[in-house]
């Protein structure tokens, strides 16, 4: 109940049963050339109640405009000037009319405010309310119940179904003031008030039909569109009731400390909530397939109160834990797959199950040879390893084994598609993505040590120069002796143990193919190379692994020439028997090595020549020359349990070693192989970025002001320069000081916080750093996949 005051400052409704309610509507400053007299029937945009509604100028200012009966006119005017002159009392005007609607009396009648009358009154500036009046309050004011209140409570929408179904056996329309006899049995105004509120604001038992001026008419909806509105508006409270108990799950584990937040499992259990959350991630990487998708994560971040963005997203499915504070975005953004489907996991162990060699009778039986896998200490799956002896002659024969994943797999197959889907494993520093089901590229194809294995070999003589001078290409049983970490095979070689002979054998013919390869017109291009491993990418604070690997070391040099022999060796070999072949190679480049030799050997000069090098090429059909490694003809075929087309290479020398036809002709294999280099490209891109932020987050743990070497590799601009962090293997463009030249090495010292820096501004960065310190030579911004660690401060000591 509130009060209001009832002379001039509110319009007024009385109505007495049948009577029913009408308005007088008095502005509170009544100008002297205007009035309002108004009259609405049911209007859902007034009061709802019957009402004629007059707008009547001053006397001899034109004619009268009327909205209702002419025939009034004259009567309301004369009311109004004889209601100038009265004192300002609590009365208006009345007009009687009958229940149906008919005027009875078309003379205004004077009654007083008093119990039971019908106001309409404005609240405030903008909101205008109806209410009943109950009593008085003070001289002036009067005490209503406005529809907020006492109308509010007989408001009961079960009484509108009953009245619908009454009606709709009955084919019969019903007014506000019949709907408020049928239900409430009475016709008061506030009854009247309650059934006109019910009917407009109803939208699932009654619609207008018919509407004469501001009279409406409500008519019952017919059964079937009765119970389509009431499946939707069911379905609407259902979907609400779910957005309600979603956004209380999102709040609860928002709430949770780190290591206690919902597994990310949990979230995708349930249907209801995997669409949901599915949504919000992909709002997260900008991958929204569908409006509805949109709509439903716009919809929870509305209701937890955070703004309609990716990066809002993003924040709250850390927040929840769903991802770990270091959520490689990337991965989802390209669509890299991390799963194998679950029709690829079956096939694959059927393979392994019923495993079929058609190659079995054919192969030769090399278990006697002393063989060296050498690889990365943690590589789940080994494609290659080597052996050699020195012959009577004294010339150097050397074996390349190779995994043979074609006893599995064929082309075509289910496996087999997956595998040219991925196009190449992908190796990221916080997990793996094998190209194969992990169990089929680990327990059948991969070599393995002391197991006797099927490989495909390739054999080669070399002449004392290092050329090949004779070659073979066989199915192969091998036997792996040693399986070796690079850093162990050069500790080997250091040592040089005479029971290791044969490993001492595969340096020298690493060392007589290199010397070979620049005399062709190789360029030597070993630079230094990081690798990082994250073992517990979900925690917040994950241990970082870094190895920082010189491709100039003696075991990777051995590995790397021997896989090249192997790709000189099959490009002639598919050049002899016209073997179609995704056969590598680059123009010769027209490079004067002698022009490089100021800079020192190593990473700067490398990195100089590599600079000017024009991009790789693949000829489907014959070996063109690779002027940078120095080959007439070079063919990628070392690694065909993680690079497709190395698994396309093997398909076709197989099939020509068993005396059969290449299965695949060289325009498949070109449309084969543009499918998969894109892919592969994608992965690469990928790789580097996740290097690059896990090195970044690595340096962000140092101690503040750690001192680094730097070489600088060359000028950009004036006094920017490109700079490789020779401990951690990191090349970033920087501001030097005067007097460095290309090839220099200098320190620098990190000034990067713990905490998360500001954001990007290097006009910022210049500034402050030479506030830090007036003998600060060099500052690094680095772009970064995640910005909250894109800018770092260093210094030449």
């Amino acid at each position: 109940m509130i009060s209001v005051r009832a002379v001039n400052t509110c319009s007024i409704f009385r109505s007495s049963p049948p009577v029913s309610s009408f308005r007088f509507r008095f502005n509170k400053h009544l100008r002297t050339n205007t009035s309002s007299f108004h009259y609405d029937r049911y209007s859902k945009s007034g009061s709802g109640f019957p009402m004629f509604r007059f707008d009547l100028p001053i006397l001899g200012h034109g004619d009268v405009r009327s909205y209702s009966l002419q025939s009034f006119v004259d009567t309301v005017f004369e009311e109004l000037t004889s209601y100038r002159k009265r004192k300002r009392q609590g009365i208006c005007s009345a007009i009687k009319l009958k229940t149906g609607g008919e005027v009875l009396d078309d003379k205004p009648v004077n009654q007083a405010v008093e119990k039971g009358l019908l106001v309409e009154f404005k609240k405030d500036s903008e909101r205008v309310l109806l209410a009943v009046v109950q009593r008085r309050d003070g001289k002036k004011n009067w005490m209503v119940y406005d529809q907020n209140g006492k109308a509010q409570q007989n408001l009961d929408t079960s009484l509108l179904e009953f009245a619908w179904i009454e009606l709709l056996e009955k084919n019969k329309s019903v007014t506000p003031e019949e709907l408020a006899e049928m239900i409430f049995g009475s016709v008061e105004p506030l009854e009247s008030y309650c059934a006109h509120l019910l009917l407009s604001k109803d939208d699932l038992y009654f619609t207008v039909q018919e509407t004469k001026g501001s009279r409406s008419l409500y008519g019952p909806r017919p059964t079937v569109q009765v119970e389509e509105l009431m499946r939707r508006k069911l379905a609407k409270e259902a979907a609400e009731k779910e957005l309600q108990e979603f956004v209380q799950l999102l709040t609860s584990a928002k709430a949770m400390p780190s290591n206690a937040k919902p597994p990310k499992t949990s979230w995708v259990v349930e249907e209801k909530i995997r669409c949901k959350i599915e949504s919000l991630e992909a709002y997260a990487i900008d991958a929204c397939k569908s409006n509805d998708e949109k709509r439903i994560a716009g919809m929870i971040l509305t209701a937890m109160g955070m703004g309609k963005t990716a990066s809002s997203a993003l924040n709250l499915l850390i927040d929840i834990g769903y991802f770990p504070v270091h959520v490689n975005l990337d991965v989802l953004k390209l669509n890299i797959h991390t799963d194998h489907p679950d029709e690829i996991i079956s096939a694959a162990e059927d393979l392994l199950s019923e495993p079929v060699d058609p190659d079995k009778i054919n192969r030769k039986d090399l278990t006697h040879l002393k063989v060296y896998a050498i690889d990365v200490d943690e590589a789940d799956e080994l494609d290659d390893a080597l052996s050699a002896t020195r012959l009577q002659d004294g010339r150097i024969k050397v074996w390349i084994h190779v995994a043979d994943p074609t006893q599995y797999v064929q082309p075509g197959s289910k496996v087999d598609r997956e595998a040219m889907r991925r196009g190449t494993s992908v190796f990221l520093p916080t997990a793996t993505y094998p190209m194969f089901p992990e169990k089929l590229a680990m327990e059948g194809m991969s070599l393995k040590q002391g197991e006797v294995c099927n490989a495909l070999t390739v054999s080669v003589i070399l002449h004392s120069d290092g050329c090949i001078a004779e070659y073979s290409v066989n199915n192969s049983i091998i036997k792996p002796t040693y399986m070796l970490t690079y850093e162990s095979a050069s500790e080997l070689l250091h040592m040089n143990l005479e029971e290791e002979a044969e490993l001492k054998l595969l340096s020298e013919a690493a060392s007589l193919r290199l010397q070979w390869r620049r005399e062709q017109g190789a360029v030597d291009t070993a630079t230094i190379e990081t690798r990082i491993k994250v073992p517990n990418p979900e925690d917040p604070e994950p241990s970082i692994n870094l190895y920082v690997e010189n491709q100039a070391d003696p075991a990777m040099r051995l590995v790397s020439e021997m896989m090249l022999l192997c790709g000189e060796a099959i490009a002639t070999f598919g050049s002899c028997n016209n073997i179609p072949l995704p056969y590598r190679g680059q123009p010769q480049s027209n490079i004067d090595v002698s022009a490089f030799a100021h800079l020192p050997e190593g990473p700067v000069r490398s990195l100089a020549m590599v600079r000017i090098m024009r991009g790789a090429e693949i000829d489907l059909r014959k070996p063109i020359r690779h002027g940078i490694l120095g080959l007439p003809g070079y063919v990628q075929f070392t690694s065909p349990i993680r690079r497709y087309l190395d698994l396309l290479a093997h398909y076709q020398v197989k099939a020509v070693l068993r005396g059969d036809s290449p299965p695949l002709s060289a325009g498949q294999l070109e449309g084969m192989a543009s499918l998969v280099n894109m892919q592969t490209r994608v992965v690469r891109r990928l790789c580097s970025s996740s290097l690059q932020y896990w090195i970044i987050e690595f340096l962000r743990r140092q101690p503040k002001e750690k001192k680094y070497r730097a070489l600088i590799l060359r000028f950009i601009k004036d006094r920017v320069a490109a700079l490789l962090l020779v401990e951690v293997g990191l090349q970033a463009s920087a501001w030097v000081s005067l007097g460095t030249q290309i090839g220099d090495e200098v320190q620098v010292r990190n000034f990067l916080s713990p905490e998360p820096p500001i954001p990007h501004d290097p006009r910022f960065w210049n500034r402050n750093c030479l506030e830090l310190d007036a003998h600060v030579a060099v500052y690094m911004v680095l772009k970064i996949l995640d910005n909250r660690f894109d800018m770092h401060n260093w210094r030449i000591t």
